[in-house]
């Protein structure tokens, strides 16, 4: 709305219910104030890119990464290893170790999980197998059943942590 036409409604206003109107100053920009926006990175290895998955790795903003969630397949491949929940949580907790290791953190800089499982019955199973790759203070989590997760997989986890 032009600047006049704001005021003209500001001044009717306080002529109709006397509150006085205040002048207000025109929001700064980022760069009028002298905060660059966080720089944005969308990361993938050309092998995650050969697989043809409509997805980053993981993003980086600042001193944030964001991981795609992640699950129990074999690296490089979209095979989910054998074994069940316990198996799959194991090698789900590995790739999220090597994609934030790759990318400038590792899991004690890991802030929020998400975790989906598919049969919540196998809950406590793979609870078993989380708390052993963040032995002391844990991040925070949220938690839901899914039902299909990709690939048939029995658990999916997403992490957020810091870098540098």
């Amino acid at each position: 709305m032009p600047r006049f036409r704001a005021l003209a409604l500001a001044g009717a206003l306080w002529a109709v219910v006397g509150c006085r109107p205040v002048e207000v100053p025109p929001a700064e920009t980022a760069s009028q104030a002298g905060d660059a926006a966080p720089e944005v990175e969308f990361l993938a290895t050309p092998e995650q890119q050969s697989l043809g998955l409509p997805f980053s790795e993981a993003v980086r903003v600042g001193d944030m990464l964001y991981l795609s969630g992640q699950i129990g397949t074999l690296p490089g491949t979209t095979t989910l290893v054998e074994g069940g929940i316990q198996a799959e949580t194991r090698q789900t907790m590995e790739n999220i170790k090597a994609v934030l290791e790759r990318y400038g953190s590792s899991l004690d800089r890991v802030v929020k999980c998400t975790a989906m499982v598919d049969d919540m019955a196998e809950w406590p199973a793979l609870n078993e197998v989380y708390v052993e790759y963040f032995p002391g203070p844990k991040p925070a989590r949220s938690a839901l059943g899914a039902d299909g997760l990709a690939l048939g997989a029995r658990v999916e986890i997403e992490c957020w942590a810091t870098v540098g």
